[in-house]
Order: structure tokens, then sequence, then C-alpha cells
């Protein structure tokens, strides 16, 4: 059931999202746009290229917490809207919540609609909807992370761990969540078409994460 509750935490997750960290960051800290350089994206893994850990730790975390607020605003506008909790209405409005916050990321509205590639912020929105696969995903991707140093291979392995996990460990009976898993892959590899091309030709960068910034 559609009301203006529900209308306004779709808006308020889209909000959430949109809140550009590594752009403001980067400016308020660095005076400097992180668009700018790098891989030209707005997001934490070109916030650890451009500026380091003391900054993309920061951004990365925030974008986690972006995502996972946002799934969560279900649990704001009452149970009477979206039904019992962890019930099938109540999963689909999470999904809905947190699909929306991506986007957000993706289209920053408060930074000209030039943003990331989503991947911490969805992360914060698997928290929020299924927690076991969220922690499997991190296992696979400090793991790929640490025997590649490829941030993209490593969040590309994570991204189809979480659609694996729901449907053959988990058993997941909520449909919405499959399909959504599914929906993630096919993200991932949109956004991360130019790094797959460059891990192809062996020329995506890699990101030593316990280097100092100098």
């Amino acid at each position: 059931m559609i009301s203006i509750y529900s209308i306004g935490a779709l808006l308020l997750a889209y909000l959430f999202g949109s809140i550009p960290t590594a752009v403001w960051i980067g400016q308020a800290f660095y005076g400097i746009d992180v668009r700018e350089y790098g891989s030209g994206n707005a997001g934490a893994t070109n916030t650890f290229r451009v500026l380091g850990k003391k900054a993309g730790i920061p951004v990365m975390l925030l974008d986690i917490l972006k995502g996972w607020t946002a799934t969560n605003l279900v649990s704001f506008i009452g149970l009477s809207v979206t039904g019992p909790e962890h019930s099938v209405q109540f999963v689909n409005y999470q999904l809905a919540l947190g699909i929306v916050a991506v986007m957000g990321h993706l289209f920053p509205v408060f930074a000209g609609f030039r943003g990331g590639k989503g991947i911490a912020t969805l992360f914060g929105m698997i928290l929020a909807v299924h927690l076991p696969s969220a922690l499997i995903c991190v296992l696979v991707f400090v793991v790929v992370l640490l025997l590649t140093k490829y941030v993209s291979l490593s969040s590309i392995c994570a991204g189809f761990t979480f659609t694996l996990s729901v449907i053959f460990i988990y058993q997941v009976s909520v449909k919405a969540i499959v399909i959504y898993g599914m929906c993630i892959c096919i993200l991932i590899l949109v956004t991360h078409q130019k790094n797959i091309e460059r891990l192809l030709r062996g020329k995506e960068p890699k990101v030593n994460l316990f280097k100092k910034k100098q």
C-alpha cells in the first residue's frame, strides 16, 4: 500500500544515498575533488587511491552507513505500512529503500549526479537485508584483495558471492532477495566494465592499503 510515509521514506533513502562523502571529505580536508583524479569516481576505492587510507577509510564506512541507514528506514515508517518484520512485504520494502539509496550514490543530487560505483553503499544495504550473507561477502572480499590487491576484482567476487550464498547456502525463500542478488551481479558488471577490461589487459591498478599516502 502506497502512502505519504512510504513515498517520503523512498525520497529520504535517495537523499541519504546522495550524500557525496568522497567529494565532501576530499574538498573539505584536502582541497581535492577525487572525481578529477584516478578513476574519476566518487567512491571509497578512488579515495583510497587518490588520498590514502586516512580519507579512504572514513569514506568507506560512511558509504556503508548510508546504505544500512536507508534500508532500515523501513523500521521507522510503521509496521502497519510494511507488514510484520521479516515478512515478504517488509523485506521487499527494505530492498526498495536500499536500491533507491544505491541509485542516489550513483547519481547524487548533491554532486551534479556524478557519483561512485555504489559498492560500499550496496554492502550497507546487504548488511541490513541479510547479515549472514554479507559477512561471507566480507570474507571473500578480504581474501581476494589480499591475494590480488585488486579492489575491483574483490568487489566483483563479493557481489557474486552474495547471490550464490542466498541461493545455495541459506536457500532464502523470499524471491525478491534472490532476484535482487542477480541484479547485483548485473549492476556490478555494468559499473565495473572498464575495470574488467583493464583486468583482462593486465592494466588495472593495484591498491596497497598498508602504504602511507605521501
